[in-house]
Formats: structure tokens, sequence, C-alpha cells
């Protein structure tokens, strides 16, 4: 499908605020509501957008930090690519020292957190976990 600029800037203005009406998109585009409604459904149905989602704000959230050594037979990238994949964690990190991998995790409650570790001890070649319970952000 060809996208251009009024595309790119469409995409833009839903990424920052999906719930962005067509009527305050097209004002602010030049464009009139019907154009960006047609835009929007070229680019739903040729693929280059996805899904219109919602993202919960985590400051009421229960958040984790899990250390992770994998079994030296295995390939940590592989093990890493499996943990992206998890119900509740958010980043995925290699790195060096006594552990290969560092994983942030969240989740509403407490029961969840442990219910994705569950599922992280579980995935094959990780060999032994750390966990830390993070009480609060300081900014």
């Amino acid at each position: 499908m060809y996208k251009d600029k009024i595309d790119d800037e469409i995409i833009r203005i839903l990424k920052e605020d999906s719930r962005e009406s067509f009527v305050d998109i097209g004002k602010k585009l030049k464009l009139s509501e019907s154009a960006v409604r047609r835009r929007v459904k070229n680019l739903i149905d040729g693929q280059i957008i996805k899904k219109f989602t919602v993202e919960i704000g985590e400051q009421n959230s229960t958040k984790a930090i899990v250390l992770i050594s994998v079994e030296s037979s295995m390939d940590t990238s592989k093990v890493s690519t499996k943990l992206t994949k998890l119900e509740g964690i958010k980043t995925v990190y290699e790195i060096t020292g006594q552990y290969d991998i560092a994983v942030i995790l969240s989740a509403p409650n407490i029961t969840e957190i442990n219910g994705s570790i569950d599922q992280l001890r579980k995935v094959p070649g990780v060999s032994d976990t750390n966990t830390v319970i993070i009480l609060r952000e300081v900014v």
C-alpha cells in the first residue's frame, strides 16, 4: 500500500492518542472528517495499522526485577526471545555479570507477579532466578 506524509502524520497523531476524533485530526491537517476516515480505513485495510489499543497507567501496579541465569548449553538470545512473549514482562535485558538476563515485570498485584515468575521459570534454558519487588520509583 502506498503511504504519504499525510498518512504518516495521521499515524503520529493516533499513536499519541488513539481516541483523537477524525474531525479533530482533520482540523489539524486541514482535511475533512471523511478524508481522514477514508485514509484510516485504507491504513487498516493495507495492514499499516494493525490494531488500536489501550495502555493502562502503571502507577498503581506492582513491579519486579527478575535476574535470570541461563543454562550454559542454551543460547541466551533464544531464551530472551521466549521471555518477551510472556504475560507481564515489560522489558528484557541481556546483561553481564553473575546473571545473563534481567527482566522487568509489571502486574496489578503480587499474585499476578508470582504467576508471571512461575511461567518464566518454566522457560527452557532458565536455570536460576533472583527476584526483587520494586517498592517505589524515585524520579
